[in-house]
């Protein structure tokens, strides 16, 4: 008897000691990330979630409460998020691409136990200011992010490139503005900048296997460095890939181009794709996001419903040019969906065959 208790005594000291989740002070510390800059209310992947402010001692590396803890209060957080019940957002603390709690701990632990991928929550960002190649790099995105409004992910290894895709969005809110006699915002012309200039140049690199022959290179490298020789620089080469037919001499000549021939050269890209989207809403938004939903053209119908799952909406898309079904489907969700207030999680459901009754004629 003696020998149990000694051994379960020894296991508990163990699990007291095992290793947590990271500290935000030792991340802050590291970084010298002592600048903030308030980034409002977010939806944040999950398992960007990887440290507390002040109770990274009490959960393990997998965001468990540790066992030697009272559990009630995760358990009725983990029970409300069961049932749907709205929850405040939590409070984190951004550094990089990571996340530190430092209000809603139970949350995060039961967001994670019950699978969840996506939580909303309001971002304090703390800015490196490290002299190093990677948090230059950092600086620059986030930058460029901010500028820009994109939502979409744009990833590239090079000091100064982030400059040269502001330059090209630039060049393109002014001859927007030509065209159109009107003023366009920065962020106008960087959303038609990148469904119709980076998005096609990007898929074609992508889809004609390119960045196979540059390891280190991401797709974003590479559409920077055909794009400057091709547009800025003048000096075309050829890439083995049938791009060289389509990229033209200037920005503006291939994003015409590219427009005319979606329609002739790809009827294929603009078969629809049918998807349910399943999502959790806080309680106090959910008329609201309704109605939103609904406005939108690739939304046909919109259900509230009892149950795990707040709302459900029917959504019909048109394939972008050269885009897979989960791409597309992707910027839609994210762009449509997700950054609507009070959105707490979105599950996706493709159909993978589909029977419809259509309505009889009268004799």
């Amino acid at each position: 008897m003696i020998k149990w208790i000694d051994s379960w005594r020894s296991s508990r000291r163990d699990r007291r000691k095992a290793p947590g989740i990271k500290s935000f002070n030792e991340k802050q510390k590291t970084e010298e990330a002592f600048e903030y800059v308030d980034r409002g209310t977010r939806i944040v992947p999950v398992d960007r979630i990887v440290g507390s402010v002040g109770r990274y001692r009490d959960f393990d590396g997998t965001f468990s409460l540790k066992s030697h803890l009272p559990r009630e209060r995760l358990d009725k957080i983990r029970q409300a998020m069961r049932t749907g019940r709205s929850l405040p957002p939590v409070d984190l603390y951004q550094i990089k691409d990571e996340y530190y709690v430092l209000d809603g701990n139970h949350r995060i632990a039961a967001a994670k136990q019950l699978g969840r991928t996506e939580i909303t929550a309001r971002i304090v960002e703390c800015i490196p200011s490290k002299d190093t190649l990677e948090n230059i790099l950092y600086g620059e995105r986030s930058g460029f992010y901010e500028k820009t409004g994109l939502p979409f992910s744009i990833e590239l290894t090079e000091v100064g490139q982030y400059g040269y895709l502001l330059r090209q969005i630039a060049d393109h809110q002014s001859h927007r503005e030509q065209k159109a006699g009107k003023p366009v915002t920065f962020k106008e012309a960087a959303e038609d900048w990148y469904k119709t200039i980076y998005w096609p140049l990007a898929s074609m690199i992508k889809n004609g296997g390119l960045h196979a022959s540059f390891p280190k290179r991401t797709i974003a490298d590479l559409y920077a460095y055909v794009s400057y020789h091709q547009w800025e620089q003048e000096r075309p080469r050829v890439y083995g890939i049938g791009l060289s037919k389509y990229l033209m001499t200037n920005m503006e000549e291939f994003r015409e181009k590219m427009s005319s021939q979606k329609k002739v050269d790809y009827p294929e890209m603009l078969r629809e794709i049918t998807v349910f989207v399943l999502m959790n809403v806080e309680a106090k938004h959910e008329l609201r996001i309704a109605e939103k939903l609904f406005a939108l053209e690739e939304v046909k119908e919109v259900h509230a419903v009892h149950g795990n799952v707040d709302i459900i909406a029917k959504v019909v898309l048109t394939r972008d040019l050269l885009s897979s079904d989960a791409e597309v489907i992707g910027q839609f969700v994210h762009a449509k969906i997700r950054q609507n207030q009070g959105v707490l999680s979105t599950q996706t459901l493709i159909p993978s065959h589909s029977e419809m009754k259509t309505p009889s004629s009268a004799d």
